[in-house]
């Protein structure tokens, strides 16, 4: 099977997270640097104030965690499960209209699979900055995530 017919990180997370597509997120970009996902402007999904409720961007950004570390550490699925082990949120400014979500991997991915190597469960965070389309940061999240080995 050549690369042209597989599924993009993006199309994957869109049929597996059930979550990723009642949101309707759009994954723009994902490489085992940088992800980035879009989440459109939805009524239904309004907080009080009329922009994106926090869970609504709580989840935009941990999709975004996700295409990364699927694009960072999908070969090695086969001996280890990816798991998200803490996260942490700061709202800085309030969101109104699209937001997208940009994700970075902290460590390098040599580094993570060298402990993965080693018999060690690796920890590495991921940290995501939330955006308007002015490009004002509303919002600033970190997950730590594991490679969890395979019994």
């Amino acid at each position: 099977m050549s690369s042209e017919t597989l599924p993009s990180i993006g199309e994957m997370m869109a049929a597996s997270v059930p979550m990723a597509r009642t949101l309707n997120l759009k994954f723009t970009e994902t490489t085992a640097e940088r992800a980035v996902v879009r989440m459109p402007d939805q009524p239904d999904f309004h907080n009080h104030v009329g922009g994106p409720h926090a869970g609504a961007m709580f989840t935009l950004a941990e999709s975004a965690s996700g295409a990364i570390v699927m694009a960072a550490f999908g070969d090695q699925l086969g001996r280890a499960v990816p798991l998200a082990v803490r996260a942490e949120i700061g709202y800085k400014k309030l969101a109104m209209g699209p937001v997208t979500a940009t994700a970075e991997l902290g460590r390098p991915v040599a580094e993570v699979i060298a402990e993965l190597d080693a018999g060690e469960r690796p920890e590495f965070p991921v940290n995501i900055a939330i955006t308007r389309e002015d490009g004002a940061v509303t919002g600033e999240m970190s997950i730590v995530w594991t490679l969890r080995p395979n019994k």
